[in-house]
């Protein structure tokens, strides 16, 4: 026992290094807490602690390339849970000392804990929390930060705890253009703080998230909520989502919500805070050498995780692009087993240093395939992806454009079962019991390849074909028939031009009301219309200016496919004038057709919060759009008052 003590400790504390000093963590948190899990048992089981033990310590030692600062209070870290279970240990735990008590539900930020200080009103310092005690100096770094005051209302002395986080969407936007891609949001933004220019601290965006007052000279506040509000009224940028729960079992669904909702966050979350919300209460319950025994964090299941990269092998999609997709070893992720991560193409893999055999960061969001983040070790083993000439599928010699490369054969298999499928899919034109295995057969077995050819289709060959019995047979020839109406907007989005989707195939169909308008749409004009820049705009241009494709639509034509030109926009509407973003869930209504109601009452949908925005209609589980319009004051309606304005 002894032995593996003293393995894992050795183990983690060079994890510990890399994560906090390094920046630069070669494991993910899930499997760090495992190993440190183990040891917690072993050390509970012999009884002996090693003088080293990463258990015996809040955090790491401050980086001695900053200046060491002595916090007023001790910064505790928290004890965590990962169970229903664990959550009502700690209640009972505590009730022993306290009863009746109330809790708050916080979300638990997954960034960097800031500590500020201010002291007769104006700020002073920020640290780090270092090791619980004394933290590193990053004044110089947090100043280039503006989601903070620097003076506020309370002239006594304070220490303000927060969590610094780099904004997902903010990331993303880094990485279109940076040298070298940051990993994930938690490591860019600890690596902007602790960097020693400040400059690239300013670059990466950094916001920090308040939620805590460490010190105050005076007793201002007694609970939780006094203590947010207080915040709040002093110019702190707190996130709106907080629970005040009486019992364990609204602690329970508060949880739940914040499990939801978080997916949909422009934040990076890991858990739920649970906290005693009496301060008085707080005192008696007091605190161990490590953790206050008034709150706990509920962490969630891992959406990171680093494993090895056995092989990759390219997919080639409907505009003949190919993606690179890593094959892994097998590995638990968010309630999964993942066995295979993408990549965006090969000038992505290039900038991530993706090798075979390389230890990979994986990340799953969303419930969509996972992504390669980056890589985290390389050793002997690894080799090279080596870039292909020629398309694995076709032998077709590819076109380098860009990061991308290119299949230019178009009868390429997986290009046209692709494009099938997006043809007949839901946006499309709707063909019930169409699945891209059936675009597969018809490929294989009738040289199906243009979306005309479905509309000619011999039903008694399609019948001969394994698995198409009568009943299927008939539903998808009927499928096939009622897909000939068609409106616009959804025959614009079957036809599969690059960078349409269904928003900008809705904004061409009601600009243009039919086919032979956007037929001879000009690029000028293309550009008049929100949202569509030059890249999308020489997409449509360049489509309708293909001979093949202007005679598949005469084809289409030919078949039977009548296309419903788009009504003109009511003039006058309720929703007149608006410009309308819709997010969350609607209990009465898809969100494609509630935005079908608004556009039929004069309002223009948009697909994301900005100034230009008047109105946001939020179900439930709405996240960050409902935050940004929040925040720029954009008037907010619930489903409740669209139902009265859309009958009135």
């Amino acid at each position: 026992m002894k032995n593996r003590m003293r393995e894992l400790v050795d183990v983690l504390n060079k994890y510990a290094y890399e994560y906090y000093v390094l920046d630069n963590p070669t494991v993910s948190d899930k499997e760090y807490d495992k190993l440190y899990d183990e040891l917690l048992l072993l050390e509970k089981t012999t009884g002996e602690v090693l003088f080293d033990s990463p258990t015996k310590r809040v955090g790491g030692e401050p980086i001695s390339a900053f200046k060491k600062h002595k916090h007023i209070e001790r910064l505790y870290s928290l004890d965590k849970a990962t169970t229903q279970e664990e959550i009502y240990s700690f209640e009972k735990r505590i009730n022993k000392d306290a009863k009746d008590l109330v809790y708050t539900v916080e979300y638990k930020f997954d960034g960097l804990t800031i500590c500020l200080t201010y002291d007769e009103g104006k700020f002073k310092c920020a640290t780090t929390r270092g090791n619980g005690v004394e933290g590193e100096d990053v004044t110089a770094q947090v100043l280039t930060v503006k989601s903070f005051p620097l003076t506020i209302d309370y002239k006594g002395k304070i220490e303000v705890q927060g969590e610094a986080i780099m904004r997902l969407s903010v990331l993303e936007e880094y990485n279109k253009t940076a040298s070298e891609p940051l990993k994930n949001a938690r490591n860019a933004v600890a690596g902007a703080i602790r960097n020693l220019d400040p400059k690239v601290t300013e670059k990466r965006k950094v916001e920090i998230m308040f939620y805590n007052v460490n010190y105050s000279s005076e007793n201002i506040f007694s609970t939780q909520v006094e203590c947010v509000e207080f915040l709040k009224k002093n110019g702190f940028k707190v996130h709106p989502f907080l629970r005040v729960c009486n019992g364990i079992e609204e602690v329970m669904s508060a949880i739940k919500e914040v499990e939801n909702d978080r997916k949909t966050l422009d934040i990076l979350t890991d858990g739920a805070v649970v906290k005693v919300n009496d301060f008085e209460k707080r005192k008696e319950l007091g605190a161990t050498d490590k953790f206050p025994r008034w709150a706990i964090a509920f962490k969630f299941e891992a959406e990171e995780v680093t494993t090895i990269l056995k092989d990759v092998i390219w997919q080639v999609g409907r505009t003949g692009k190919l993606t690179p997709l890593g094959l892994l070893e097998p590995t638990e992720l968010a309630g999964a087993t993942v066995k295979k991560a993408t990549l965006n193409n090969y000038g992505d893999l290039k900038r991530k240093g993706v090798m075979k055999n390389a230890r990979v960061l994986v990340r799953r969001s969303n419930e969509v395939i996972p992504e390669i983040l980056g890589t985290t070790e390389i050793n002997e083993k690894c080799e090279p992806v080596l870039k292909p000439s020629v398309c694995p599928y076709c032998g077709a010699t590819l076109n380098e454009i860009g990061a991308n490369l290119f299949c230019p054969n178009k009868k390429c298999r997986p290009r046209v079962i692709a494009k099938l499928t997006n043809f007949a899919s839901k946006n499309g034109m709707d063909i019930e019991g169409f699945s891209e295995k059936t675009a597969g057969l018809l490929f294989d077995e009738f040289g199906v390849e243009k979306f005309s050819d479905l509309y000619t289709l011999d039903r008694e060959k399609v019948r001969s074909l394994e698995g198409f019995k009568d009943a299927k047979t008939d539903n998808l020839f009927v499928s096939i028939d009622k897909s000939k109406s068609v409106n616009f907007a959804n025959f614009i989005y079957a036809l599969g031009i690059d960078n349409v989707g269904k928003k900008t195939a809705r904004d061409l169909s009601n600009q243009f009301k039919n086919i032979e308008n956007l037929k001879i749409a000009t690029k000028e004009t293309l550009l008049n219309i929100q949202d569509v820049g030059d890249i999308v705009a020489d997409c449509i241009f360049e489509f309708f200016n293909d001979k093949e494709n202007l005679l598949e639509i005469e084809r289409l034509l030919e078949c039977g496919v009548n296309i419903q030109e788009e009504v003109s926009e009511v003039i006058g509407g309720v929703f007149a004038g608006e410009k309308v973003v819709l997010t969350g869930t609607l209990s009465e209504f898809k969100r494609d057709d509630a935005g079908k109601i608004i556009e039929s009452l004069g309002g223009e949908v948009q697909s994301s919060v900005s100034k230009k925005t008047t109105m946001v209609l939020a179900g439930e589980n709405a996240g960050s759009k409902l935050d940004k319009a929040r925040a720029l004051g954009i008037k907010i309606i619930d489903e409740e008052t669209f139902k009265m304005l859309i009958k009135s």
